[in-house]
């Protein structure tokens, strides 16, 4: 395995190209970049292209925000041939076809969707095909969008396997297979599933692996899978932590009934953006976002307990604006890459370092700056030093921090005075009602695809009906009260008693009855007497 470190990219920072033409990617998809700003590379971009554009395997290995994305993403998309290569006479027809080219395999719906959503910026002048492939949503516009021709194909594994095992996804073509955030997939249990996807791809591939951290099951799915790959980590020069070194981190311990109070004056705090705050359940992330509701604050919610389209809908009005502060559970620590995050806030101590690593990687992202918060609560020290330990961070032993201490206005820039409710004046924001929510398809959409809404209809009216009429008799005669007080003729060898009901009385006007054959019945006698007088009832009534 080839191994390319920090030092040797620092040595050759004479000689490496800093802009993303000069590394030998297509015009057309330097021209896409530079569409929405993006010339210059970060530094897992910068050492990734150059081997990646070459056809070898690789292994990314880069901080969670510095762009690894895009490292994997830019190679992907110059694998692929489509219609603007025929045109600009890098490729022949016989090279087209509607089957995936590329896929890409991602932990989490959230992550499909951003990662998607960056390949399409960059294809968008070649115009490559991308679909997202994931849970939650509708079989059937996967299918159609397949069965019409995709690119490339992004997806989460159990989705990938059930299209595939349907024969609905054909993965014959695929000619580069990259794995992201492959130790999130091992923690989800998610490594079988990724094993049987790698084994209905062809031999001869392109494999990339790209991950924040690399536990050593990864590096032995690399070692099963990958051919001579290339191991590539990058940092930036002067950031030699575990955590990104433009991130300030303040560790407090809170009292977990002051929580919420002390967190709707952090969200007043100076110089605040878009807020993200991060919970361990989803009990508490749905409560949270209740407060902090109530308090005035523009707020929305993600977490598992909410259906696809409700999770999407919340992301939306986030990345618009439309709502400032964000609740939700690791589902959410990996894939949102969302601009104008200033701050994090951990509610609850994360699980471990990993975790928090990807929390906080939330803001400080493409070099911007950020603010982490983290509010451990007093049973969760243990936890919280085994975290700090093993990041090597500076914050062993918390202090004790309420909403009204000195010390939390004062390091977050909090205005004196401000209190745990926002004022109406400050209340600008849409919220998240503004945001619509997206029809998903399946048995739970509001509406049928494609169609107009079925309006209610009226309810039937309810024709009158005469009641039945039902007769009774006791002894061979009608019981009194049933409409009729003639006697029933008893059938001739039946005991007393074992008369059938006589026809009912003939009215004016209706047609002459017609004899009815009684029911024949039988009743068994204790000792087993009875047997031939039931026979001999049933033949006089037979010759009746």
């Amino acid at each position: 395995m080839c191994r390319v470190t920090l030092e040797e990219a620092t040595t050759l920072s004479a000689t490496v190209p800093t802009t993303f033409r000069d590394l030998g990617i297509l015009p057309e998809t330097a021209e896409a970049l530079e569409a929405v700003g993006i010339i210059t590379p970060f530094p897992i971009q910068e050492m990734t292209l150059p081997v990646a554009l070459a056809g070898t395997d690789v292994i990314g290995q880069a901080k969670t925000g510095t762009g690894k994305t895009l490292g994997f993403g830019l190679p992907l998309l110059e694998a692929v041939t489509v219609p603007a290569d025929v045109e600009a006479g890098r490729a022949t027809p016989e090279q087209l076809t509607d089957a995936p080219q590329a896929l890409v395999v991602v932990p989490t719906r959230e992550l499909c969707q951003q990662v998607t959503n960056d390949l399409l910026t960059a294809g968008k002048v070649r115009n490559v095909r991308v679909l997202p492939i994931y849970g939650g949503r509708a079989y059937e516009p996967q299918v159609e969008a397949l069965t019409r021709g995709v690119d490339v194909v992004v997806g989460t594994p159990g989705r990938l396997l059930d299209l595939a095992g349907q024969r609905k996804l054909n993965l014959s073509e695929v000619r580069s297979l990259v794995l992201d955030e492959a130790d999130e997939m091992l923690d989800l249990g998610f490594l079988p599933d990724v094993e049987k996807i790698m084994d209905l791809l062809p031999a001869k591939r392109q494999t990339m692996l790209f991950s924040a951290t690399m536990p050593g099951q990864v590096i032995g799915l690399a070692r099963r899978y990958m051919r001579q790959p290339t191991h590539i980590r990058a940092t930036e020069p002067d950031d030699a932590g575990a955590t990104v070194a433009n991130i300030t981190q303040h560790v407090f311990r809170a009292h977990s009934m002051d929580k919420p109070e002390l967190v709707a004056r952090i969200l007043q705090a100076e110089g605040h953006g878009l807020v993200m705050v991060f919970c361990r359940t989803k009990r508490t992330a749905a409560d949270v976002a209740d407060q902090l509701t109530r308090r005035g604050f523009a707020t929305a919610a993600v977490h598992g307990d909410l259906g696809q389209g409700a999770r999407e809908q919340a992301l939306r009005a986030f990345r618009n604006g439309k709502v400032d502060v964000l609740v939700c559970t690791d589902v959410a620590a990996r894939g949102i890459d969302v601009d104008g995050v200033t701050h994090v806030i951990n509610y609850q101590t994360p699980e471990d370092e990993k975790t928090y690593l990807h929390r906080i990687g939330r803001t400080g992202r493409a070099g911007a700056t950020g603010t982490a918060v983290t509010l451990v609560d007093w049973d969760d020290i243990p936890r919280w030093q085994l975290i700090n330990k093993a990041l090597v961070l500076d914050f062993p032993d918390p202090p004790e921090t309420y909403s009204t201490s000195p010390h939390l206005f004062e390091l977050l820039r909090i205005p004196p005075g401000t209190k745990g409710t926002l004022p109406r004046a400050e209340r600008t924001r849409a919220g998240l009602d503004a945001e619509e929510v997206e029809d998903l398809g399946g048995p739970d959409s509001r509406r049928k695809r494609g169609g107009a809404r079925q309006e209610p209809q009226p309810p039937k009216e309810r024709t009158s009906r005469a009641p039945r009429q039902r007769r009774r008799t006791r002894g061979g005669v009608a019981t009194a009260g049933d409409g009729a007080g003639a006697p029933v003729a008893e059938t001739a060898g039946a005991p007393a008693g074992r008369a059938e009901a006589a026809a009912p009385a003939e009215q004016p006007g209706d047609a002459p009855a017609t004899p009815r054959t009684p029911r024949r019945r039988r009743r068994r006698r204790s000792g087993g007497a009875g047997g031939d007088g039931a026979a001999a009832a049933g033949q006089a009534v037979a010759g009746d």
